[in-house]
């Protein structure tokens, strides 16, 4: 595509964030040289973050991956030579037809996350291509399976209220979520709604930018947000501030979470929250008698081992209140649902030889490439950096290691991973793609379009599997397509909220609202087995949880006193920007917050270097003293690459492989770890 005059033109925002911004991109010549929100798009409205208004920076980093590569020196060497695509294929296709001759297909994992949302680069050709291939099946639950999971036992689906709506909210508790640095168009919202009367309440484990802009800041001991919700729940049913005509008709199992709830009055859940209980009492009166009534549930909390429950126990509250079906009312947890599409045509699960084969679940990679059977010989990652941020490092780390694992990495620069990879693949920028862009918060759907020529030899993900599938011998008629095609087949789906929605439309207009004719689908169509809002649930009984929520203290055995919470950070998105020199300026260094009665115990003081250990390995750190967390908790922010870091060390080494208690999700958040000044 050439582009010689000075033109802006519209874009999509193509990382794992909820906002999914409209973007205005400014060409000159052919080259980005700025980009911008596009004030036309109805919720972001022309404001995206910094990270976003500098990526034309990362897109032509001096770093940018531009050709294939083979390593020739030992792993971790970063020694690679330039190669043809010509001979890539052939080394990995050769490869993977040995795999399967020797193993099974069962031999080869795919290795993948969101580093890029496009639907067909993130879930699409690649999905499709692992399953004709019969390799292992990978549990994509990093994120979100325990959350996900346990709000679909209460509610049914990934789907909340609209947040268009929540500017008529006149309470919102936002909870394990730090908005201003992961959700800015929420805070958008919230700050009319305050304009309007609102009260804005952030419950979390650190103080941070979200808590500075909040009314109120109520820290919480990490893992124990169930806790707090059952105490809510003990004072609205107590002092009579539940809405009973919408129990009634809406719920399911009232009489039993009401006996539940009564096992946490005020004092106990004092004790398990680090929160006192007249502010307990106060919260839920404040929420209780307020309407609309608002609470978005962030990803934070869900990433412990009891973090699915946490979500469906929260999840609960509006459905006591009565705020479903009210504009700026009930909750927003994701709303994936709305804008879901046809994913059996997009990824053809159908095609499987063996609809049995084995699943591996990505939390634990470090235990599968040392203890398959059989073995792992083929590992492919992209969309992803598992040499940052898979749990238990060391272990992933000695598996990537290993002399017989054959590693093929697709990615934009040479990250950690690539350290460790036998062929390197440049990938392209979302610029340079056609493909479909969904929110799993607002809902819209977004067509992008290519906007600038693909830069060297880069390929996307569609591209390098259609032409893998083809290489391997698959049949023409599944791979031998184009994107426009495969968005068609996504769109051709039979969804009240997509209603004949087309290509066309999309490409004429840039996106398209989801159907929704009310604030929320709740409480007219609630996808539950019983058609209403959970509060005892069967289907958790069937899966021998408990079927009314309940809180269950972290699995990390005690031995050691701190508990390590390793969140995001502001300039960061996962390990995505940390290469970007602007971005590393802005974070500094790394930094682990600890309260200053714990730092004045251990004569430690602002600025100092500490060792952070625990079984699974050590991390040096500088400590931040304040009081931006309660005593016994620690708090880190960002995944920093070790690559081009020299001394730094990545966090994870730290975190632990368990899985959550529902949705196999991962359990960083439950580590525990010990302190040592250096």
């Amino acid at each position: 595509m050439s582009v010689p005059e000075s033109i802006t033109v519209r874009s999509v925002c193509p990382f794992d964030c909820p906002d999914t911004c409209s973007l205005n991109v400014k060409i000159d010549q052919g080259v980005i040289v700025s980009v911008d929100g596009n004030p036309d798009h109805p919720v972001t409205q022309g404001a995206i973050c910094n990270k976003v208004r500098h990526l034309h920076e990362r897109v032509y980093h001096p770093d940018r991956l531009l050709h294939p590569l083979r390593r020739i020196g030992p792993k971790g060497s970063q020694k690679f030579e330039r190669i043809s695509w010509e001979e890539a294929y052939e080394e990995i296709v050769g490869r993977m037809k040995r795999a399967i001759a020797d193993k099974g297909a069962e031999s080869i994992l795919p290795y993948s996350f969101y580093g890029n949302m496009g639907i067909l680069n993130a879930e699409g050709m690649d999905r499709r291509f692992f399953h004709r291939l019969g390799a292992s099946q990978l549990e994509r639950t990093i994120c979100n399976g325990a959350g996900s999971a346990g709000y679909k036992y209460t509610m049914g689906a990934s789907a909340g209220t609209d947040p268009e709506t929540t500017v008529h909210t006149q309470y919102a508790l936002v909870w394990g979520c730090n908005l201003v640095s992961t959700n800015m168009h929420q805070v958008m919202y919230l700050t009319q709604a305050r304009k309007n009367g609102a009260k804005i309440v952030h419950i979390d484990v650190h103080r941070n930018r979200t808590s500075a802009w909040a009314d109120e800041f109520i820290p919480i001991l990490p893992g124990t947000d169930a806790a707090l919700a059952l105490g809510l729940m003990h004072v609205l049913i107590r002092e009579k501030l539940t809405d009973e005509r919408f129990i009634a008709e809406h719920t399911k199992g009232y009489d039993e979470l009401a006996a539940q709830a009564e096992l946490y009055p005020p004092e106990r859940v004092a004790d398990i929250t680090g929160i006192p209980a007249a502010t307990i009492v106060r919260l839920a009166r404040e929420y209780g008698e307020a309407s609309p009534s608002f609470i978005r549930i962030g990803n934070g909390l869900q990433h412990h081992d009891n973090g699915g429950m946490a979500v469906r126990a929260i999840a609960c509250l509006p459905a006591l209140t009565g705020q479903w079906g009210i504009p700026g009312g009930g909750a927003i947890k994701g709303n994936g649902y709305y804008s879901s599409v046809n994913a059996d045509k997009l990824e053809r699960p159908d095609l499987l030889p063996d609809p049995n084969v084995r699943s591996i679940n990505m939390n634990r990679l470090g235990e599968a490439l040392l203890q398959a059977d059989p073995p792992v010989d083929v590992l492919f990652v992209y969309n992803s950096n598992p040499a940052v941020v898979a749990p238990d490092q060391n272990q992933v780390r000695q598996g990537l290691m290993r002399d017989d694992l054959f590693t093929v990495v697709h990615d934009l620069f040479l990250t950690d991973t690539c350290l460790y990879a036998d062929i390197v693949l440049p990938a392209t920028s979302h610029f340079e793609n056609l493909d479909l862009f969904s929110s799993y918060w607002h809902l819209y759907l977004q067509l992008h379009e290519p906007i600038i020529d693909t830069m060297g030899e880069c390929k996307s993900n569609f591209t390098l599997f259609k032409e893998l599938g083809l290489r391997m011998g698959f049949e023409p008629e599944t791979f031998d397509l184009t994107e426009e095609q495969l968005i068609r087949e996504a769109l051709d789906y039979r969804s009240p909220f997509l209603d004949g929605l087309t290509y066309e439309e999309l490409r004429r207009d840039g996106w398209a609202k989801m159907k929704l004719d009310s604030p929320s689908m709740i409480p007219g169509r609630i996808p539950t087995p019983s058609g209403k809002i959970e509060l005892y649930s069967e289907a958790m009984l069937q899966a021998q949880l408990p079927p009314v929520p309940e809180y269950e203290p972290i699995k990390e055995p005690e031995g050691l006193p701190f508990l390590l919470v390793t969140g995001p950070n502001h300039s960061f998105l996962n390990s995505t920007f940390a290469n970007q020199p602007r971005m590393k300026k802005l974070e500094k260094q790394p930094k682990a917050d600890m309260n200053s009665a714990d730092a004045a115990a251990r004569g430690i003081q602002d600025g100092d270097c500490v060792r952070l250990w625990n079984e699974r390995g050590d991390v040096r750190i500088a400590v931040r003293v304040a009081d931006n967390v309660l005593p016994g908790v620690l708090v880190t922010q960002g995944l920093w690459w070790e690559h081009g870091n020299e001394g730094l060390q990545a966090v994870n080494t730290l975190t632990p492989q368990r899985l959550s208690d529902m949705g196999k999700g991962a359990t960083f958040f439950s580590t525990r770890v010990d302190v040592e000044k250096l």
